[in-house]
């Protein structure tokens, strides 16, 4: 490295680390790397990026590190999550598809010894001289022990391919979990969800709000339209309370037909303005059943809202918002609370 470059990196990482300390971001590589090129100001929409996040929540929430570090600074040659799965799965799927080939010709292998044999059975009709027909006994003998040797092996090994392959396909499942996006509705996913919250909790937690939403009578779309249609109603509600957050608010799919939304530099009053504003849209929603050509427009939701109180874990948190919400629930749906 030369001294420009030197003297540049110094220059850099005394901006970057005083930043860190301040806006307590956990000193991971991933940080490190994605506020040295902050302070760099090498990359515009980087940066324009982080200040808003900055401005936002007085921080950088670990999800969105994570993805302006995958966007802007990840080295090309890494593979992203995605690409990966799917790179894998055809692959896995090849290779499935060529084991079974091969194991169609070891049964034909199995196929040319029983036809050997027929061809023993056949060796009084053709009234050849005893030497030959040991001759023939022994040929066959060898021929047959060599496939049958030869087909136990490949047969144990593709037996043995094929378990890696279907465990390998369950593990590629349940990588989707490492990925932040739920992938019905398009919104961030409860894994992001804990990582935001405690990192948010940590390191800027003063004004923070949770909003936790649970569509009303979900189980009866599904019971009475199918299941189609309900997941066709969760990506509406999705879209409308994506469509509503605003000053930094994210939205979350917390589990099942539940949501939940996190409000930075805020306080319960004017987050539950934000749900009532989220509520009445929610009332606005239609969704065609085009199975029995009917309009389903009694789509509503329940709104619990709660403010982080010092010392507060995510968990009392998440906890306090859950009470609101079954609060809503308990006085007959489709309201906010605490009123």
């Amino acid at each position: 490295m030369s001294k420009d470059l030197m003297r540049t990196a110094a220059i850099n990482l005394k901006k970057a680390v005083p930043l860190m300390l301040k806006h307590q971001i956990p000193t991971t590589p991933t940080n490190y790397a994605l506020w040295y090129a902050y302070v760099g100001e090498q990359h515009p929409v980087l940066v324009e990026k982080m200040d808003n996040l900055v401005a936002q929540y007085q921080t950088c929430p670990p999800v969105n590190a994570q993805l302006l570090y995958r966007e802007h600074l990840s080295d090309p040659v890494e593979i992203d999550v995605l690409d990966m799965r799917q790179n894998l799965e055809a692959m896995t799927l090849e290779l499935s598809q060529s084991l079974k080939d091969t194991n169609h010709d070891a049964k034909g292998f199995q196929k040319r010894i029983d036809h050997n044999f027929e061809q023993l059975n056949r060796i009084d009709e053709e009234g050849v001289s005893l030497e030959k027909v040991l001759g023939l006994v022994r040929n066959l003998a060898k021929e047959s022990d060599d496939i049958r040797t030869s087909t136990e092996f490949f047969t144990a090994k593709l037996q043995q391919a094929q378990q890696e392959i279907d465990a390998l396909r369950d593990k590629l499942k349940r990588s989707e979990k490492d990925v932040y996006y739920d992938a019905l509705t398009g919104v961030l996913n409860r894994r992001a969800f804990d990582q935001d919250l405690a990192g948010i909790l940590s390191q800027a937690p003063e004004g923070t709000c949770l909003i936790l939403v649970d569509i009303d009578h979900f189980k009866s779309f599904n019971d009475t339209y199918g299941h189609l249609l309900g997941d066709n109603v969760l990506k509406a509600v999705a879209k409308r309370l994506s469509e509503a957050c605003r000053d930094g608010s994210k939205i979350y799919r917390f589990g099942g037909e539940e949501f939940a939304i996190l409000v930075p530099k805020s306080h319960q009053r004017k987050a539950r303005h934000l749900a009532e504003a989220m509520r009445r849209s929610l009332e606005k929603v239609s969704i065609k059943d085009r199975r029995k050509d009917q309009l389903i427009d009694t789509i509503t939701a329940s709104f619990g809202v709660s403010e982080w109180h010092k010392q507060d874990s995510p968990a009392e948190l998440i906890e306090r918002s859950d009470g609101f919400l079954y609060d809503a629930k308990r006085l007959g749906r489709n309201r906010v609370m605490p009123i």
